[in-house]
């Protein structure tokens, strides 16, 4: 068993607490993502006390701005490997979650995750955003939705919004060029219904990593045209 100390002191912090079952299904996780990773590309970092910091502690860093410990209804945009979804299941197993991604082969890997750990409340899907944020089982049915994707705010907004419910919201992981990319979501957010709360700018624990949370609102229904077919919102951003 690795040594999830930091991550448990962290979370002390936040007044969450998790127990000796959560911390053996992220150390299963870690474990099969590790192992999957030498056939199938899920990440760059590998190192268990970077996966810590840079993928668990960031995944669980939302904490910060919102109560996670509700049972609400969440869809992790563009999850990748699990992040941050994956997690934020570990750890708040209340919330019911959808992982959304392009790839199947990333998707069957975390089906594979939530067979062994024995997960419920939590199921993948895979398609492209601008398809399935049309879709009437998908499009504003969730109080949250949340994205570490690398497009641009304005891209993902387009991509994200469509998914949340009127007074949901939606939070975007970004890096510290976030704050650029918000000056430039205006239009974007106010075409799509959204309305931005904060950024919560802050160094991600034990590194020199700036982590940027934008934290938006859904004030208003998304007009039926968007999203826009696929690749559109990357080739002519709002």
């Amino acid at each position: 068993m690795n040594d999830y100390s930091r991550l448990i002191a962290y979370l002390d912090g936040y007044g969450v607490s998790v127990s000796d079952e959560q911390i053996y299904q992220l150390d299963k996780y870690y474990e099969m993502m590790t192992e999957t990773n030498k056939s199938l590309n899920l990440t760059a970092i590998t190192e268990f006390s970077d996966v810590l910091i840079k993928h668990y502690i960031d995944s669980v860093s939302i904490i910060r701005d919102i109560d996670m410990s509700r049972e609400i209804s969440v869809i992790d945009v563009g999850t990748g490997a699990g992040f941050p979804g994956m997690v934020l299941k570990i750890i708040f197993p209340s919330i019911n979650i959808t992982l959304f991604d392009s790839l199947q082969k990333r998707l069957t890997f975390l089906d594979g995750v939530i067979s062994e750990l024995g997960l419920t409340g939590i199921h993948t899907c895979h398609g492209r955003a601008e398809e399935a944020g049309h879709m009437a089982d998908m499009r504003e049915q969730y109080d949250l939705c949340v994205s570490r994707a690398v497009a641009n705010l304005p891209v993902l907004s387009e991509l994200c919004l469509p998914f949340v419910k009127v007074g949901g919201q939606f939070v975007s992981y970004k890096s510290d060029k976030g704050s650029e990319e918000l000056s430039s979501s205006g239009h974007a957010l106010e075409v799509l219904g959204g309305s931005v709360i904060k950024e919560d700018i802050f160094t991600l624990e034990d590194s020199d990593i700036v982590r940027n949370l934008i934290i938006i609102d859904k004030v208003k229904s998304c007009p039926k045209a968007y999203p826009r077919k696929p690749g559109t919102p990357s080739k002519k951003p709002l």
